[in-house]
């Protein structure tokens, strides 16, 4: 009895260094956003509690919208873009599909390891009026006069950001996935060949089932990623033109350090953690729900 009690202070000791950092850097600062939210701010003073004004406002706010939508478009990109590329680039080096897997994993892993900023700036010189993109479509089109207006169209200018995102992060997803497949017996594969399986029917019922865990742990990931883009935003457009590119994260900025009104930028970053708990959760029901109907 008394080493079970002792077991037991030994775990909480040693809980304890990580449960104070925890609470310090994440549960205290969203409990203080939460408090922050009611009030309004003018030049660094407080001006009072105003309730639910804030978030009423934000929820009316068309470039809040807009926001929302993009990060919605950068969501969908990683969980359905990202995910199903890297697993489909993994398995292409795990069965060793095409010659160089030593060769193609560095230059596929390659774009995670560079600064966004730096990826941001690159780019940009792609998509720049003068960029290469420009140049090419001149070249292919006989057009000496063309200029790529993608960022001036609403409907697109999201584009070359999702472009960049998939681009730049699916090399993650592909390390992680390669990894546990490596870990896939190699009786199964052969047992599933012997059986007159091919290259796909091994890579949809024998690979994929194999990575469900790790699959709805890269969706976790996808979706509170998707939440957080702001460096990579930032430093290729800025939310232009026109707030045309805007995520919810340079919108938070904007009101917080621009407008110094802090109960409203509260309000938007306890917004984004609502819908990023809210998504969460529901990755980890239809994960329920799936693995039941397998089990």
């Amino acid at each position: 009895m008394v080493e079970t009690r002792d077991k037991r202070v030994s775990y909480y000791l040693l809980l304890l260094p990580a449960l104070v950092i925890y609470l310090s850097v994440i549960i205290f600062p969203i409990g203080l956003s939460g408090v922050l939210s009611f009030t309004r701010w003018r030049n660094f003073v407080l001006t009072g509690f105003v309730g639910f004004d804030n978030y009423l406002v934000i929820l009316r706010d068309p470039e809040f919208h807009r926001a929302l939508w993009n990060n919605v478009q950068i969501m969908l990109t990683s969980v359905f873009g990202q995910i199903p590329l890297g697993v489909l680039l993994a398995y292409l080096l795990f069965r060793k599909l095409v010659r160089g897997t030593r060769f193609f994993e560095m230059v596929i892993f390659l774009p995670i390891t560079i600064s966004a900023v730096v990826v941001a700036l690159l780019w940009n010189r792609i998509f720049s009026p003068v960029g290469l993109y420009t140049n090419m479509v001149r070249v292919l089109t006989g057009n000496p006069d063309y200029v790529v207006r993608i960022f001036e169209n609403q409907g697109w200018a999201m584009v070359p950001i999702l472009v960049v995102l998939l681009w730049m992060h699916t090399s993650l997803y592909m390390v992680m996935f390669l990894a546990n497949m490596q870990r896939i017996p190699s009786s199964t594969i052969e047992a599933a060949k012997l059986d007159g399986a091919g290259e796909f029917t091994i890579l949809t019922r024998v690979v994929v089932p194999s990575l469900a865990n790790v699959l709805f742990i890269s969706s976790i990931f996808a979706i509170s990623g998707s939440f957080k883009s702001f460096d990579l935003v930032f430093a290729m457009t800025g939310g232009g033109p026109v707030n045309y590119t805007s995520v919810m994260s340079i919108y938070l900025y904007r009101h917080t350090f621009t407008f110094n009104n802090f109960g409203y930028g509260s309000a938007v970053s306890v917004i984004m953690v609502v819908i990023s708990v809210g998504l969460i959760t529901l990755t980890r029901w239809i994960y329920g729900r799936v693995q039941k109907k397998y089990d």
